[in-house]
């Protein structure tokens, strides 16, 4: 990273009003991790980082032999639902962290009959129909207008294919992820209209995280598992089978992120920080 680069990302941290400059620690990568993955979390030490937007608990760990900043997406205990995670004081703790790339995990439902469970989809792409959470870390004065045209940072996303290749899932180059508000699951008439839309898989987190991530300038990927068929294309879709499938696959995801962590390479060379919109900022 250049120090044009190095400094927007402080301009970043300043007007998140995180405590003013960027905490250089080293902590270059942070891992955001849903179900079945949380326990990732345990291994280290837990930290609590204070935003303007709240406090957040994570860790950090060694991974990949890279220390990264581990944040479990629904806490520790898993005790948040997906529309009332603080996506924003989760998004700012990571930046003042100095956290610069970005690694997320969810569980998906496949909306596509060759999409079975235990498919790994890196999704390019989202569809956001979430209705009631906050969509921008900036609040006013200041108006910033990300360019979200490569939502997903390609660096990071061919990352975590090859990663998820060498560990043996099956992966999925690419995908449309809709992003319901949750936490129910859809009707199957929604599938089939979120099918007709375009989308691919569906979950309830990423696209949130995707976007409040390119505000900050931070590159983002996320690793979907499929947990599940979506309504309509099975008799009923549960919790028990979603644990089932994480249970059986989430050693194996885990094992990926190490892999991804260890194929970052060292500069930033993709475009997320100048589609950012923070350049336009006054």
């Amino acid at each position: 990273m250049d120090g044009g680069d190095r400094g927007c990302l402080q301009l970043a941290a300043r007007r998140l009003h995180v405590g003013g400059e960027v905490e250089e620690q080293g902590l270059r990568t942070g891992l955001i991790v849903g179900s079945g993955v949380e326990r990732l979390a345990e291994l280290g030490e837990q930290r609590r980082v204070v935003t303007r937007f709240g406090p957040v608990e994570l860790a950090v760990i060694e991974l990949g032999g890279v220390e990264v900043a581990v944040l479990p997406r629904h806490g520790f205990a898993h005790t948040v639902p997906p529309h009332r995670v603080n996506y924003r004081a989760n998004i700012s703790a990571l930046v003042k962290l100095g956290v610069e790339r970005v690694l997320a995990t969810g569980a998906v439902g496949s909306l596509r009959e060759e999409l079975r469970p235990g498919v790994a989809v890196v999704a390019d792409d989202f569809i956001d129909l979430t209705r009631t959470r906050p969509l921008s870390l900036y609040e006013g004065p200041r108006v910033v207008h990300a360019d979200l045209t490569e939502p997903f940072c390609p660096e990071l996303r061919r990352c975590l294919v090859e990663a998820a290749t060498r560990v043996g899932l099956e992966a999925r180059d690419g995908g449309v992820y809709v992003c319901t508000e949750g936490p129910r699951f859809e009707t199957p008439a929604e599938v089939r209209a979120y099918r007709a839309m375009g989308g691919d898989v569906v979950g309830m987190t990423l696209a949130t995280e995707a976007a409040l991530a390119r505000e900050a300038g931070l590159c983002y990927a996320a690793l979907c598992l499929v947990t599940n068929m979506a309504a309509g294309m099975q008799s009923a879709v549960t919790a028990e089978e979603v644990v089932e499938v994480l249970g059986r696959l989430g050693s194996r995801v885990v094992e990926a992120l190490s892999e991804a962590v260890k194929l970052i390479p060292a500069q930033r060379s993709c475009s997320c920080l100048r589609r950012s919109g923070l350049g336009g900022v006054k």
